[in-house]
């Protein structure tokens, strides 16, 4: 089998793009990388990519130079989860609580680990975890 060597994009769908860029670049620090109308999509750790799209502008195919991206798009409360240092869960609790961004939840899991649980504009559920959530995380 050939290998992979990771996850590079998450998408979310939103009502309001500049909300949204604003949410996650001021609470995290993540800066854009290209965006237009449709999307934006926001460097995650100069890692990954965070790709932030208006609800209903990708419902049909785009044409770009180098080719055709086919039609996507979601609804609901989705999820996604930021890898965060141990030593750093206080400092994240702090920050949020200081934007006024309220913690739905916090889970200790068997391994170790703990999760912050939070909503952001759209009302996806965003997690911060330390390590000790997985058994290969």
């Amino acid at each position: 089998m050939p290998t992979m060597r990771g996850l590079l994009e998450t998408a979310l769908y939103v009502a309001d793009l500049d909300r949204s860029e604003h949410f996650y670049s001021g609470l995290f620090g993540f800066t854009r990388l290209v965006g237009d109308e449709r999307f934006r999509a926001l460097s995650v750790e100069a890692r990954q990519v965070l790709l932030l799209f208006l609800h209903g502008a990708s419902t049909r195919s785009s044409a770009t130079p180098g080719g055709i991206i086919p039609p996507h798009d979601g609804h609901g409360q989705l999820h996604l989860a930021f890898a965060i240092d141990k030593d750093q869960l206080q400092q994240w609790e702090e920050t949020l609580l200081a934007r006024g961004v309220a913690i739905e939840s916090r889970v200790t899991w068997a391994l170790g680990g703990t999760s912050l649980y939070f909503r952001d504009p759209d009302q996806h559920l965003v997690e911060l975890v330390t390590p000790g959530c997985w058994r290969i995380y």
